[in-house]
């Protein structure tokens, strides 16, 4: 089984911006939240690896999650946030209006400079079946970024990556999938954690 994990807050998540390849640290609360997801997974079946995002937002997170298990976390490129190009950090409405329709219409759009969703779900498709296999009946965990969390749900009901829009993955959250691929949980909070 595959835990994917959002990983915690910054500043950019914090003030509603869009957050792609940009490279900011958890804020206070980002870090309690990480440290909440270690808490949580000490209490359950150790995982057998955890492997990041190249981002320092998820790496931190990871550290959090691997510390009590004394792992080391491993870097994939693969699960790297999408590349939102020119609107990296921008508000949702300084993105053009007829843009945000044709992005939200077409899996296919690429922002300026940036990725589409359908490259995103290419690549983290890969990612996610290799862990699966590597999993067999064990733990990995997974810290990643809402659209690469997003393109393996999508990939593991079978479905486009159009789906994504129809999605709300929180910070912090942790969605599980095992082997099929089949989707067994979206969007989790630890008990008594809020996660946004």
């Amino acid at each position: 089984m595959i835990a994917l994990v959002r990983h915690g807050e910054t500043a950019t998540n914090r003030d509603g911006r869009l957050l792609g390849r940009a490279d900011p640290v958890l804020t206070d609360a980002g870090a309690a939240q990480a440290a909440a997801l270690g808490a949580h997974f000490a209490q359950a079946t150790p995982p057998v690896a955890v492997v990041s995002s190249p981002l320092m937002r998820a790496r931190q997170t990871a550290a959090a999650i691997a510390a009590p298990f004394g792992l080391e976390v491993e870097v994939d490129d693969r699960l790297v946030e999408i590349d939102y190009g020119e609107w990296d950090e921008k508000g949702f409405a300084d993105v053009p209006a007829d843009e945000m329709r044709r992005w939200r219409a077409d899996p296919a759009f690429v922002p300026p400079g940036g990725e589409s969703l359908v490259v995103v779900h290419a690549r983290v498709q890969q990612c996610a079946d290799e862990l699966l296999t590597r999993a067999g009946d064990e733990l990995v965990v997974a810290v990643s970024h809402v659209s690469p969390i997003k393109a393996v749900v999508a990939w593991a009901l079978g479905v486009g990556p159009e789906i994504a829009w129809r999605m709300r993955l929180d910070l912090a959250s942790i969605t599980r999938v095992d082997r099929g691929p089949s989707l067994l949980s979206f969007n989790e909070s630890p008990p008594g954690f809020s996660a946004r």
